[in-house]
């Protein structure tokens, strides 16, 4: 399936005894590797609207009942390392990874990491709007706290399903004008990452905007050498000790920069093996070479070619 272009899937478009398989076939295509099963035997229906905003997918799925799975052996063949958020728009849904289940009712979300095992449990019809960026794409290192825990209705996250079922909405009418929301789509998925995971930076909610704010500077200048601690905080307008103090628990923010500049790099060096190594290290703000090196063997202990051979 092509990701960069809006698609619509339905097994209306298949006989109705080859509607599941169509159907295992399409998630698959529009997600990740999948395993599926019906509730209930008999007639089944499902439709998926997919439309990518940049590097974020949001695909809206209609279905009959179904138990979808993501298991190790499918893990195993797939490179996929996706975060996931399933916001519920109408029946019942189930979410359990890491040993948590969230319980999603119309207005709930829930965030699932396609890197382990999940179940998505469906007793009946169902719409969901699905919420996927690549793991690169947001400043969370480890998702373990932050699956399978229900934000929504009466929380800080409530206002993060309303967001994103407006900007799909938006991106079916007008896709060019909603690619100018996507540095406030993942910093507000960040937030609400955040949220999920009880680690909020503080009784102060300014410094969650601060947070996505720097977050987002990163994102953007990753390409720039003299990007550092003391430009991100002035153009955020704080001082570099309040940055380093809201990304304590990535190690402070001159290794969040440096552990975005390796991430990327590292996607880049997959996905374009012709690319040399050196042109890697410059669009991703390393000064020299050598220096590149260093740091990626120190972050994944391995070199940038040999992370390109796996």
């Amino acid at each position: 399936m092509d990701r960069q272009a809006r698609v619509e899937l339905s097994t209306a478009a298949v006989p109705a005894a080859e509607a599941f398989a169509y159907w295992r076939e399409m998630i698959c295509e529009t997600f990740v590797q999948l395993r599926a099963a019906p509730i209930a035997a008999g007639a089944f229906s499902g439709r998926i609207e997919h439309v990518p905003v940049g590097e974020l997918e949001l695909s809206t799925v209609a279905a009959g009942g179904q138990v979808v799975r993501r298991t190790p052996g499918l893990i195993a063949r797939s490179g996929d390392e996706y975060l996931l958020a399933s916001i519920q728009l109408c029946g019942r849904g189930r979410v359990e990874q890491d040993g948590r289940v969230a319980e999603l009712g119309a207005g709930d979300m829930a965030f699932y990491d396609s890197t382990r095992p999940y179940t998505l449990n469906f007793a009946d019809e169902f719409r969901q709007l699905v919420v996927q960026v690549p793991r690169r794409g947001l400043a969370v290192r480890d998702t373990r706290a932050l699956t399978a825990r229900t934000l929504g209705r009466g929380g800080p996250g409530q206002v993060v399903p309303a967001f994103f079922t407006a900007l799909a909405d938006a991106a079916r009418t007008s896709p060019q004008t909603s690619v100018s929301l996507l540095p406030h789509a993942l910093g507000l998925l960040s937030a609400a990452a955040s949220f999920a995971a009880s680690a909020e930076p503080g009784p102060d909610p300014a410094r969650a905007l601060v947070r996505e704010r720097a977050s987002a500077i990163i994102r953007r200048h990753l390409a720039d050498p003299g990007l550092d601690v003391d430009l991100v905080a002035a153009a955020c307008r704080v001082s570099r000790r309040t940055l380093n103090r809201i990304f304590a628990p990535e190690g402070g923010a001159a290794a969040t920069i440096r552990r975005a500049r390796l991430e990327q790099a590292k996607a880049l060096l997959v996905e374009h093996p012709d690319r040399p190594i050196a042109t890697v290290a410059v669009q991703c703000g390393f000064g020299s070479e050598s220096g590149f090196h260093r740091a990626f063997r120190a972050e994944f202990g391995t070199t940038p070619g040999g992370a390109r051979g796996q």
